[in-house]
């Protein structure tokens, strides 16, 4: 992929991923305000989050870091990367059908390793009954993540990205019928789900059948291929069992205080909107380019790929970063505060918030950090690091937690990240030019550190101003955009006066 187009696939995927997002938020927006943070609310939010642990798990996860440069590998090569691809899709599903049979028979388990701390009341049974309705929607993305590996591989981006944003109008959707229905609101959501899992596979199926890659399920074999495949995955799969562990310690230890678990949610799904536009983009378009690269043998363009992917990534997190720590309040307040959703839960969710902000940078740079280890076929060094990052998380949210309290699931979170990240950037020392810095970025660095404090100095300033209209009715929302084009603004002309940020990269980019 050449260096523009390498940019370009960055933007377009990140420019999807903010549309699904952006839906995603009114999706939130409207779950706060219908169930606040009540147990109906929570209820759901751990149904939910059930599918999506195993989909991060076997599919998006531990499956694609191994699939996606292998299937690159032979794409580039005409190595009949179709069969290849068929015969991952065979295995996939036959062990994601039966995860899926035990655990609906073995739902209130799962709840109950999720969130014990529902026991004992009507959050555990409702948990339990959304639950195994949610559950099948794993069975669809599964396929769905592998029908967009193809595609990422195939340099073709808009489908895959697109998809996501089936299941938030999907989901808002539901919830206004439901709404005039007069339908249960956490019983509609939990149906709406496996729907959307459904219409996402028939998407990316769709743009798989158009690029020559009509998929379809055969009996599955072990072929040599799959057990090089799954003894790459395997560790990777352990990787990933160990970022929900991760996962796992926050939710138990929210859900032994009333309202945190969608406090954090809410705040998750925040930052998560500036996580997943640079951080998809960035992980989906890098892992399939450098693999490519690392076959031809192009050190030169890995690290030029690796180098750009950081300041790329920088470039937008850190200033968001800044921005959720240094305004968090306005921000929840004025997005979510109404209907159920109280002072308490603003103030609440509005801390948890601050406390992921910081962070951002650590998750989007992880991002950027194991293609250079995946592209190898190296899935055991990121899982030992996994495993380190694991312990500081569990270390922190517990011992915290009788400190602080929820908000120490928060803190584990982001402390384990940046351990993450820390360990990555520390192993690459071994992959030599290709995965060093470049001049540029160790230019463009500092640059976009002052630039992004500036612009968290006039937001700090902004926010008192305009205290009394950003808590006035109706105003709001229009004080809240200038608020956020004040930032904008501000870091815009910092990182341009400070150099972080130069016109012909603009240029350069939408060539």
């Amino acid at each position: 992929m050449k260096p523009i187009r390498l940019v370009r696939g960055f933007l377009t995927v990140g420019a999807w991923t903010l549309l699904s997002r952006t839906v995603g938020f009114v999706r939130d927006v409207l779950i706060a305000s219908y169930l606040g943070s009540g147990p109906m609310a929570q209820a759901f939010l751990v149904a939910f989050s059930l599918p999506n642990t195993f989909r991060r798990f076997f599919a998006e996860g531990a499956f694609n870091t191994a699939f996606v440069p292998m299937f690159s590998k032979r794409y580039e090569a005409g190595d009949d990367p179709h069969g290849f691809a068929a015969d991952a899709l065979s295995g996939l599903a036959f062990v994601v059908t039966v995860v899926s049979v035990v655990a609906m028979i073995g739902m209130p388990l799962l709840v109950y390793a999720m969130a014990s701390g529902f026991a004992g009341d009507e959050r555990f049974s409702l948990a339990v009954y959304y639950g195994r309705i949610t559950f099948p929607y794993i069975l669809f993305m599964s396929g769905a993540a592998l029908f967009s590996g193809v595609l990422n591989a195939g340099g073709r981006f808009i489908a895959a990205a697109a998809a996501p944003v089936i299941l938030n109008v999907v989901f808002i959707g539901a919830m206004l019928l439901g709404r005039h229905m007069g339908w249960d609101t956490g019983l509609t959501l939990s149906w709406a789900t496996p729907v959307t899992g459904f219409l996402q596979m028939g998407l990316v199926w769709a743009a798989c059948a158009r690029m020559g890659y009509p998929l379809w399920l055969r009996r599955p074999r072990l072929t040599p291929d799959m057990r090089q495949l799954v003894r790459i995955a395997f560790p990777s799969v352990l990787a990933g069992g160990v970022v929900q562990i991760n996962l796992l310690v926050g939710r138990q230890v929210g859900s032994f205080f009333d309202g945190a678990i969608a406090w954090l949610n809410y705040a998750d799904r925040l930052y998560q909107l500036p996580l997943g536009v640079v951080g998809i983009a960035i992980g989906v378009v890098l892992l399939p380019d450098i693999s490519r690269r690392l076959k031809a043998n192009d050190i030169a363009g890995s690290r030029y790929a690796y180098n750009r992917a950081t300041e790329f990534s920088l470039l937008l997190t850190l200033p968001a970063a800044v921005a959720l720590m240094v305004v968090p309040v306005p921000v929840i307040s004025v997005l979510f505060k109404r209907g159920a959703f109280s002072d308490l839960d603003v103030t609440n969710t509005a801390l948890t918030l601050a406390i992921y902000g910081a962070g951002l940078p650590a998750f989007t740079l992880q991002k950027v950090l194991q293609p250079l280890y995946f592209a190898r076929e190296d899935t055991r060094t990121p899982f030992r690091f996994a495993w380190h990052s694991m312990i500081v998380n569990a270390g922190a949210a517990l011992a915290l937690a009788p400190v602080v309290g929820f908000v120490s699931a928060a803190l584990g979170t982001t402390l384990a990240g940046w351990a993450m990240v820390g360990q990555l950037w520390w192993g690459t020392r071994s992959m030599g030019e290709a995965a060093a810095f470049d001049a540029r970025l160790k230019d463009r660095l500092p640059r976009l550190v002052v630039a992004s404090v500036l612009m968290g100095a006039v937001l700090w300033v902004m926010a008192h101003v305009l205290a009394v209209p950003l808590d006035t009715p109706r105003i709001r929302y229009a004080a809240l955009a200038a608020l956020v084009a004040g930032g904008a603004a501000t870091f815009g002309l910092a990182a341009l006066a400070t150099g972080a940020l130069r016109l012909r990269d603009v240029r350069s980019s939408l060539r």
